[in-house]
């Protein structure tokens, strides 16, 4: 792909050059969060923002949400398609796409937004960004839609159309966006801050050209895209050889349907990073499916967290990777499947890379963390200002335990990186609800020489009637998995307490339900698997743990065979 020839740049120059990247990428990021409407945006960072080269390679990215990363080349390299190979855009375009079932797809709540970028009338770049609105039409107010059988329930689909064409907005189609979501200043808010992000990144590219020459810029890209692919093939070497295989479940609502089997085969060679995920099981009339491109994201950064690249990460970087599945599949789902809830699917796909290589690598692979971006939506009005409000957010959990320390407690799962929850002050000042209780699970779980990283429960009180949940959690059926002796941590799961005494669950989904004023949700997330024998984990650690209250005097004892 990038094998070819390259000439090799003024190494000062180089450095200068890909710096300025990632700078770039860096200050498209903070662009966007200041100039947000809804916390999904300035609070929990739900996006991610780039540059990629004229052939839509990635060059750049800022931080954010991992599995956008790899949604941003295929995004720009669709539209490229869409548009002719680039020969029907023009400066001061701004395409906005939102379909799964094209490159960079994950679920129609994630928009796209793409720009190209001009320099001496010819397109040098494209700034994209991607990031998760609270609205984009569907059945279910947040467009979060954990029972939908089909994608047109889910809400408004963008399919590649030019939201600016030669810097004049297109008003119809901002008008359709505006008709069809039912928070259209929160929605169309976070499009302009989308704007913003990307004539920020093209204003910088430009500057770059015009300071060192369009030739140089160009000439170091190429150069750099040619170096991620050879310090991958270095990577590859490092790691064992041979085929490693794992087998799971994407969890469902038990009531209706699941849970599904997935498995992978993970082939390494010298030269190919191969992920084989045929025989997992079909698509599904519910909204737990991917598509393959919303699969192919999550899959690249497990492959990142397995080759441990040192340099800054562009496309060449992913050059050795290769990922084969059935069409039609759980993870490989296509039109008109519903992929709501997209990420059990792709990032349950991930896991199983993990799963197969984590007993073989474990300097780098960690045991089995909380999976799930464990989703949570209420939406009602609020009791004061009797304005219709709307929280949207993830959820953090436990991580696994690693061959030389514990797990990380309350983090978010892999798919999410760089996002942030909704802080409780905003909660309570936003929405309808009190936020009771919000604390580490500490029950036990993930048991081992190194224990698993706590869960966390928390519990929201309705302080109007009318309310709706819908809520997904994974790990609710099987728990985190431990490694080399180590035990499961706990499986996650949700509970209502009504105020006349019934209760619900425990489950791992709720679907679109009522929630009046004096209810109560509790929410339990998964705790981290444990790494190595618990008998093994030393005397004083275990007395720590009882004091901090991370394990109780009866687990000491039993589990871990410690008088304390």
């Amino acid at each position: 792909m990038f094998s070819e020839k390259i000439e090799s740049p003024s190494p000062f120059l180089l450095e200068v050059i890909k710096d300025s990247l990632l700078s770039i990428g860096d200050e498209m990021f903070i662009a966007l969060a200041k100039t947000s409407m809804s916390p999904m945006f300035y609070e929990a960072l739900d996006y991610a923002c780039g540059l990629t080269d004229a052939k839509g390679n990635l060059i750049s990215q800022g931080n954010g949400v991992t599995s956008f990363i790899g949604m941003l080349s295929p995004m720009v390299q669709h539209v490229l398609t869409l548009y002719d190979d680039g020969k029907d855009l023009q400066d001061g375009d701004v395409i906005i796409i939102n379909d799964p079932y094209v490159g960079g797809g994950s679920h129609l709540s994630d928009v796209g937004l793409v720009m190209p970028i001009f320099f001496e009338n010819e397109i040098v770049a494209f700034s994209v960004n991607k990031g998760h609105w609270t609205e984009v039409g569907g059945k279910d107010p947040g467009s979060f839609t954990n029972d939908s059988i089909e994608i047109y329930q889910e809400g408004l689909q963008l399919p590649g159309v030019k939201l600016f064409e030669g810097g004049k907005v297109n008003k119809a189609v901002v008008s359709i966006i505006e008709q069809n979501v039912r928070l259209p200043k929160q929605s169309l808010g976070d499009m302009w801050a989308q704007i913003a992000a990307l004539r920020t990144g093209r204003k910088r590219f430009e500057e770059l050209c015009q300071k060192y020459t369009k030739k140089s810029v160009i000439q170091s890209i190429n150069f750099l895209l040619q170096q991620g692919e050879i310090l991958s093939k270095q990577a590859l070497a490092k790691l064992p050889k041979g085929t490693f295989e794992a087998s799971d479940f994407i969890e469902d609502d038990p009531n209706t349907g699941g849970p599904y089997p997935i498995q992978v085969k993970v082939t390494i060679t010298e030269d190919e990073f191969i992920c084989d995920f045929r025989g997992s099981h079909q698509q599904v009339q519910s909204p737990v499916n991917c598509s393959y491109y919303g699969l192919m994201a999550s899959v690249r950064v497990m492959y990142l967290a397995i080759i441990h690249p040192t340099k800054n990460i562009n496309e060449g970087i992913f050059h050795p990777l290769k990922i084969i599945t059935d069409k039609g599949s759980i993870i490989s789902a296509e039109r008109p499947a519903p992929v709501s809830m997209n990420f059990e699917g792709r990032l349950g796909g991930a896991d199983l890379i993990w799963k197969a290589m984590a007993p073989y690598i474990p300097e780098q692979l960690p045991a089995g963390h909380l999976l799930s971006v464990s989703s949570v939506l209420i939406s009602g009005i609020h009791p004061e200002t009797e304005e219709p409000f709307l929280l949207v957010e993830p959820s953090v959990g436990g991580w696994g335990a690693a061959h030389d320390h514990d797990g990380q407690r309350g983090q978010f799962c892999m798919g999410d990186g760089e996002t942030y929850n909704i802080p409780m002050e905003v909660a309570e000042a936003r929405y309808g609800v009190l936020v009771e209780q919000y604390a580490l699970r500490c029950d036990g779980g993930g048991a081992g020489k190194y224990i698993g990283g706590s869960g966390v429960i928390r519990t929201y009180r309705a302080l109007s009637d009318g309310q709706r949940l819908s809520i997904s959690f994974g790990r609710h059926q099987y728990a985190p998995w431990g490694v080399n002796g180590g035990k499961e941590g706990e499986k996650s799961y949700i509970k209502v307490m009504r105020k006349d005494g019934t209760k619900v669950g425990p489950t791992g989904i709720v679907k679109n339900l009522q929630f009046n004023k004096g209810d109560v949700v509790e929410l339990a997330t998964a705790t981290g698997g444990g790494y190595g024998n618990p008998e093994e984990r030393p005397l004083q650690q275990v007395i720590s743990d009882v004091k901090n209250g991370y394990i109780s005097l009866a687990d000491a004892r039993k589990v871990y065979k410690k008088e304390v």
